[in-house]
C-alpha cells in the first residue's frame, strides 16, 4: 500500500529586496514540505496576488516602501486570516507586527556567509511549517479600540514572598504572555519567563513588557535575585535556571546544549524549579509548537506545584500545552483571557 505524500505548504514571499527574495525563495524551495508559489515586492503587490496564488503561509519583511508590513496586517488580516511569518532585522517594530496578528518572526541573517544564510533558512522553514497549522489571531479593525486592561488589585500578605512563578511559551507567545502579564498586579510574586526568541530580541521584549505591565520586567542576567514585583525574561541563546542560595533564589544564565530543541528551554527552567525550589511554585505553559516544558511541568506538579495550561481554543499552536495536558502535567486548563484570573485565585488561597 502506497504511503500518501504530504501536501506541500504553499508560500508567498513578500520582500522589496531582490537579494533577500532570492535567498528566501531558493532556500525554502529546498525544503521537502515547502513550495514557494510566488513573490511580491510590496504589500499592495501581495494583496493583489494572494487571491490567485492562495498561499498557506506568507513571509513578509516588516520594513517596505508604501504600506509597511504592520499597516498591511492591520488592514488585511481581520477579513483574510492568513499565517504570516515576519522576516525582520533587530527592530522593535516586529512586536507591533506581532500585535497586529503575525504568527511568528525570524531574524534576518547578520551576514551573507553561508553559515548565516543556512541557519536563517532552517529557522524560517521550521516556522513556516509550524505556521501552516497555526490559528491566526486577527488584528482588531482600526475602528475598534481594545478594551482597557486594569491590573488586578494588590496581593495581600507576606505569603507572596514565598512563591515563585515560571512561565513558558513559544509560537504565538509574545502577545499571549503580554495578555496575561498586563492583567497582573505590580506586587506579583517573582516570575521567570522563557519565550523562544532570536538573540537580541529578548531584551527589547522585556522592555516592552516593562512599559505595558504593572510589575517591573527585565531581561535576566546571571546571578539576578528573584524578588516580589519583578519578572525576568530568559535571555536568548542561554539556558536559564533557578538556583537556591540559602533562603534566597537567583537565576543562572549560561551557555549550554539545547534542551528539548531550544536554548533557552522551558524544560530547563521547569526542571530547575522542581529540583531546587522549596517554597510554593506555579508553572504556566502556553501556546507553542513541540513539547518543550511539558516534562518539566510534570516534575513540578509531582513536587506539589500548581500548574496552568493554555487551552486548545485560545492557543495559536496547541503543541506545548497539549503535550503537557496529555501527560498529566496540568492542574487546570484555561483560556488565554482567563489565565491571569486562575493564577490570582490560586495565589489568594496561599497563606
Amino acid at each position: 500500500m502506497a504511503i500518501p505524500t504530504l501536501k506541500k505548504i504553499r508560500v508567498l514571499v513578500v520582500d522589496d529586496s531582490m537579494l533577500a527574495r532570492g535567498m528566501i525563495i531558493n532556500g525554502l524551495n529546498t525544503h521537502p514540505r515547502i513550495e514557494v508559489v510566488g513573490y511580491a515586492i510590496n504589500a499592495l503587490d501581495a494583496k493583489n496576488k494572494i487571491p490567485t496564488l492562495k498561499p498557506d503561509v506568507m513571509t513578509m519583511d516588516v520594513e517596505m516602501p508604501g504600506i509597511n508590513g504592520i499597516d498591511f496586517l492591520k488592514q488585511y488580516l481581520p477579513t483574510n486570516p492568513l499565517p504570516v511569518i515576519l522576516v525582520s532585522s533587530l527592530n522593535l517594530k516586529v512586536f507591533d507586527a506581532l500585535a497586529a496578528g503575525a504568527v511568528d518572526f525570524v531574524r534576518k541573517p547578520d551576514g551573507q556567509g553561508q553559515r548565516h544564510v543556512e541557519s536563517f533558512i532552517a529557522a524560517l522553514a521550521q516556522k513556516v511549517v509550524t505556521a501552516s497549522n497555526a490559528r491566526v489571531r486577527s488584528a482588531l479593525p482600526a475602528t475598534t479600540a481594545p478594551a482597557p486592561v486594569v491590573p488586578a488589585a494588590k496581593l495581600g500578605g507576606t505569603a507572596m514572598d514565598r512563591v515563585i512563578i515560571g512561565l513558558g511559551a513559544s509560537t504565538g507567545g509574545t502577545e499571549a504572555t503580554l495578555s496575561v502579564m498586563k492583567r497582573l498586579p505590580a506586587d506579583i510574586p517573582p516570575m521567570v519567563i522563557v519565550q523562544h526568541m532570536p538573540p537580541g530580541f529578548t531584551k527589547m521584549y522585556a522592555e516592552r513588557l516593562d512599559r505595558l505591565c504593572a510589575m517591573e520586567v527585565q531581561e535576566a542576567k546571571n546571578g539576578d535575585e528573584l524578588r516580589r514585583g519583578l519578572a525576568l525574561v530568559a535571555p536568548a541563546d542561554l539556558q536559564c535556571r533557578i538556583v537556591r542560595i540559602g533562603t534566597k533564589y537567583t537565576v543562572s544564565c549560561s551557555p549550554g546544549e539545547k534542551i528539548s530543541g531550544h536554548r533557552p528551554s522551558v524544560d530547563a527552567l521547569f526542571h530547575s524549579m522542581a529540583e531546587t525550589v522549596r517554597c510554593k511554585m506555579v508553572g504556566i505553559i502556553m501556546t507553542g509548537m513541540g513539547q518543550d516544558g511539558a516534562a518539566g511541568l510534570l516534575e513540578m506538579r509531582k513536587k506539589g506545584a500548581y500548574t496552568i495550561g493554555q487551552d486548545k481554543e485560545s492557543s495559536v499552536v496547541y503543541g506545548m500545552p497539549g503535550v503537557a495536558q496529555n501527560i498529566g502535567a496540568v492542574t487546570i486548563q484555561s483560556s488565554l483571557d482567563n489565565i491571569s484570573n486562575v493564577l490570582l485565585r490560586h495565589l489568594n488561597t496561599i497563606r
